[in-house]
């Protein structure tokens, strides 16, 4: 492998309904190492059987037909692969996957939404706790990278009207105080830390009345790196002009021979 990676991650609301979009076109042109998506909804008997200029790819499907999962289209064959983390209780969403690299962990994962009335909320607080304890477990071994639709804006800056959204799932006190005890755990927000204070940078833009056209956004998708990774990290990027999804894909370069 080489030390020189492009990672990109992309919730496509559909994967087959992306591909009618322009999916096949867009992973060529990404030219990215490892390609991770969310929220693919496909199912053992519709994974698509192309492998999108990729060489190595896994799909994790939800036992629920057309609901969730997750995907990672790779370069080089991984050292190992895995599918969900502990407890029992996250298991048969389909919602996280991960890789061993020679040089790191890449984990994939599609947070689950409080959603509306915030009734999962309770849930999503496990989660976050489990999550990050799960990584915590990896970084001991070696540095890990955590991608994709974390389902949260971490701080106002990463949502186009914060005041009218306060108590919405995924801007909630809890989700976004879940968010801050991961980066303190030893985790970066890779966009954040290159552009601290650059505003309206978006991932995911509602269907309902333009939103997108406006910019009337969340930053939802992340990559989020052990700290030690830091002085590795060339660049973080949200592409918002790649259409095919309500979210657009973001995506961080790597040059691994700085550490």
């Amino acid at each position: 492998m080489t030390k020189k990676l492009k990672l990109i991650s992309w919730n496509v609301n559909g994967l087959r309904a992306c591909i009618k979009k322009g999916f096949a076109d867009f992973a060529k042109w990404c030219e990215a190492d490892f390609l991770s998506l969310q929220e693919t909804k496909v199912n053992p008997g519709t994974i698509p059987d192309e492998n999108f200029s990729f060489e190595w790819k896994t799909f994790h499907s939800a036992e629920k037909k057309g609901y969730s999962g997750t995907a990672i289209f790779a370069h080089d064959q991984p050292i190992a692969v895995q599918e969900d983390f502990p407890p029992e209780a996250h298991i048969g969403e389909g919602r996280t996957i991960t890789v061993e690299t020679e040089h790191f962990y890449l984990v994939n994962t599609y947070v689950p939404n409080a959603q509306g009335s915030l009734a999962r909320l309770p849930y999503r607080k496990e989660w976050d706790q489990d999550l990050q304890a799960y990584l915590q477990l990896l970084d001991k071994k070696k540095p890990v990278i955590l991608c994709g639709d974390l389902n949260v804006a971490h701080e106002e800056i990463d949502i186009a009207r914060p005041e009218s959204n306060h108590f919405s799932p995924g801007f909630s006190d809890e989700e976004r105080q879940g968010m801050s005890q991961l980066l303190s755990a030893g985790f970066t927000d890779t966009f954040r830390h290159l552009h601290p204070d650059e505003p309206h940078n978006y991932s995911w833009w509602s269907y309902r009345a333009g939103a997108r056209e406006r910019n009337v956004g969340w930053r939802l998708d992340y990559f989020v790196i052990s700290n030690r990774l830091i002085p590795a990290l060339e660049d973080a990027f949200i592409l918002k002009d790649v259409m095919g999804s309500d979210h657009c894909p973001v995506g961080i370069s790597l040059d691994l021979e700085k550490l």
